[in-house]
Formats: C-alpha cells, structure tokens, sequence
C-alpha cells in the first residue's frame, strides 16, 4: 500500500481552534513514515479569520494547502471540495475539532490494509468504552434513532456514519464524491451510499472520541439530516448515482 496521505479539513468558523489542531496533525504526521503528505484546509465561507488564518499558516508549511468555497456551502460541499482536489493516494477527512484523534488514523489504516478496504470509517457505537467525553444525552439519543432509521432505509449495516472520520483510496474518493449530491451533513450516509452501491468494501472500526464544544450540528441541522436520508434513496431510485 501507498504511503501518500491528503488530510482534508472542513472550516467552518474555526480561526481559534485551527492552529492547534494543525499542529498537532503536522506533529503526528511528521513522527510517521508516510512518504508523502498533504493538510487541505477547506474554508466553509467562514466569517472570522478562518481563511486568513490557514493562509498565514499555508506560507510557513509547504505540506498545508487552503481552498475556498464560494460562500458557506455546508460541510459535504466541503469534503467534496477538498476530496476531489486531494493528492495523495489515501484520503482521510476528519473534524477541525479533531473529536477523533489524528492518531486514529493509524486504526483506519490498519483496518484498511487487513480487510482490503478502500474505505475505513471511524466508528463511536461499535465501542462507546472509547468515547472519553460523551455528547449531550439528547443528541446521543436522536444519533441513535438516525443510524436505526438510516439502517432501514438504506439498507447499509453500518452503526455510526456521522463519525466525521473517513478514509477513502483516492481513485474510489474520486468515483464516489463526484457522483455526491447533499451538501450539508446528510452527505456522510450518502457518500457511503455511493461506495456500497458501486461494490467497495467497508471497513468500519471503533476509535477513540470525545466530544468537542463548539459543535455546528444545530436541532434544525440534525432534523435535516433526517430528511437526507429519503433523499438519498430518491437519488438512487432516479439512478443520479450511475
């Protein structure tokens, strides 16, 4: 296997947050032997100094790139974005909040190369000992109802797809995310909708998380991921996923 890696990062309002996490990424990925590696920072129409702030950081650090979204799109606008503008022959999209922890990506990796998978998730049901700080009960309760609802509509036997930790070969990331559709965080069971429809294996495995303050899944948003997952098979019954 491969060993170039395109880290993307959506950014959504995240000038405080993203110096620290990208030092804690370069600082991992500097003590690993990848061959190659790449930070893409996607900024998600942010009204802070979040563009400002990657940029400055991008003229220190030849391996961090920032791309721009015209206006604040939604968080699957923004994987899309940088997936599809990736280098390396792996690509891993993780949260500016780093709630999975970059060196979980080691975890997806390994699960990648024992299963042959070109996609690896990172999971919060399969082993919720690992889950250091817990979401708000309510949240944790309608994440519970979602993935049971998601597991009936689309047929996928996948407990935890908004864990916003995903590995893809680039040449599957490609196939899938040009033929993504939802833009907001519908777009995780869409995308691995795509993947299983076109016959990829799925590796899914459990990781360590905590949650993070500041989260940008509001009442309104989750509501709408609900509404998502009826589009999605409304895609695929129009064949837009061919």
């Amino acid at each position: 296997m491969n060993r170039s890696l395109s880290i993307i990062v959506p950014a959504y309002n995240e000038e405080a947050r993203l110096p620290e996490t990208l030092r804690r990424i370069e600082n991992y990925l500097s003590a690993t032997d990848w061959d190659f590696h790449e930070i893409l920072i996607v900024d998600d129409g942010s009204r802070d100094g979040t563009f400002e702030t990657a940029s400055a950081i991008a003229r220190q650090n030849p391996n961090v790139r920032v791309l721009r979204n015209p206006g604040n799109k939604g968080k699957g606008y923004s994987v899309r974005h940088g997936m599809l503008q990736a280098e390396g022959e792996w690509c891993l999209f993780t949260d500016a909040d780093l709630s999975a922890p970059i060196e979980e990506l080691e975890t997806l990796w390994l699960a990648a190369g024992r299963e042959r998978a070109p996609v690896a998730i990172g999971s919060r049901a399969l082993d919720r000992t690992l889950i250091g700080v817990h979401q708000p009960g309510f949240r944790e309760t309608a994440g519970k109802v979602f993935n049971a609802i998601m597991r009936v509509s689309t047929g996928m036997p996948i407990a935890d797809t908004q864990c916003g930790f995903k590995l893809f070969r680039q040449d599957v990331a490609r196939q899938v995310f040009s033929r993504q559709l939802l833009e907001r965080f519908g777009f995780d069971v869409e995308v691995l909708f795509i993947a299983k429809k076109l016959g990829y294996r799925i590796s899914e495995v459990p990781v360590r998380w905590n949650h993070a303050e500041g989260s940008k899944v509001g009442m309104f948003t989750g509501l709408h991921a609900f509404a998502e997952l009826a589009q999605v098979r409304i895609n695929d019954w129009r064949g837009r996923y061919s």
